[in-house]
């Protein structure tokens, strides 16, 4: 099963995290971005609490588990993907959101080696940097659009958030169960997010079909598969190589966009995918 896993695992984890801009698109014309990631982060704790209890999942085991479980929990969610809703609301493209957090595998691997003591081999670090090049190449054509400073912020806010999120999961939390491991991450994310929004935002919600059908996606598939997916694979496999997996989002982004909405990519942009396969290649053991 394992072998199996670790095989199938982070295909599915790229193809499920890559779909998130479809509830961004859709969610953040009808909410806030604070108030849609707060109703997002209630429902599956909702949700969470509901499997938890039906299937008898163990819970963590001391106060110590649950604090470095939510630590991590508010890392790789409330302040990555805040920085990332705040940015594209704040008028950020997607493609330099993208190149910002695309930064993340090469300040993994150098957190990697200093905190974890994992060795990143030179194999492994050109492909990390092919990796960023292919991203660099993907999301180049919509690098032009004109952007406040403001908004780049909470892109940067957020690539640290995501990359000091893995280290710190990797390196503080003991194994968990993705069951209740998830609503110890996400209870603190959803108190300290309500907190942010209550002092910031409006909290008025559009409740349209649009609204409705990003906030179930969301919840489902990220929140519950992509994010599952994305403990397990922290949890039996080096840093590096699951930092490496983001490389993918973005060119499987633009595939998605291109197969639902028709967006098109360039030439340039079809040798940045073949780099980024690549790159990740070289970079994963």
């Amino acid at each position: 099963m394992n072998r199996r896993a670790s095989a199938i695992f982070p295909l599915l984890f790229v193809v499920l995290w890559s779909t998130g801009f479809i509830g961004a698109r859709l969610g953040l014309p009808h909410a806030p971005p604070l108030t849609f990631l707060w109703i997002r982060y209630l429902a599956v704790l909702v949700c969470m609490v509901l499997v938890a209890w039906l299937t008898r999942a163990p819970w963590p085991s001391s106060a110590r588990a649950w604090m470095h479980i939510g630590m991590a929990g508010l890392l790789l969610h409330g302040v990555y993907l805040g920085g990332v809703f705040i940015a594209i609301s704040k008028g950020l493209p997607a493609g330099v959101t993208s190149l910002v957090v695309g930064l993340q595998p090469l300040l993994t691997a150098v957190g990697a080696g200093w905190l974890l003591r994992e060795t990143v081999r030179q194999r492994q670090w050109l492909g990390l940097l092919l990796g960023l090049v292919g991203i660099g190449l993907v999301v180049s054509s919509k690098l032009g659009t004109a952007f406040s400073g403001d908004a780049l912020w909470p892109a940067l806010a957020a690539l640290g958030g995501i990359t000091a999120g893995t280290l710190y999961q990797k390196r503080f939390c003991p194994p968990f169960d993705w069951r209740t491991g998830a609503v110890a991450q996400f209870l603190p994310t959803a108190l300290l997010t309500l907190l942010a929004a209550w002092c910031t935002e409006s909290m008025q919600v559009q409740c349209t079909g649009e609204f409705v059908f990003a906030l179930a996606w969301l919840v489902l598939v990220l929140s519950l598969g992509a994010v599952s997916l994305l403990n397990w694979l922290i949890r039996h496999t080096e840093a590096v190589n699951v930092a490496s997996l983001f490389y993918l989002v973005p060119p499987c982004t633009a595939l998605v966009a291109w197969l639902l909405f028709g967006e098109v990519f360039s030439g340039a942009a079809l040798v940045g995918m073949g780099l980024t396969v690549c790159g990740v290649y070289l970079a994963r053991k």
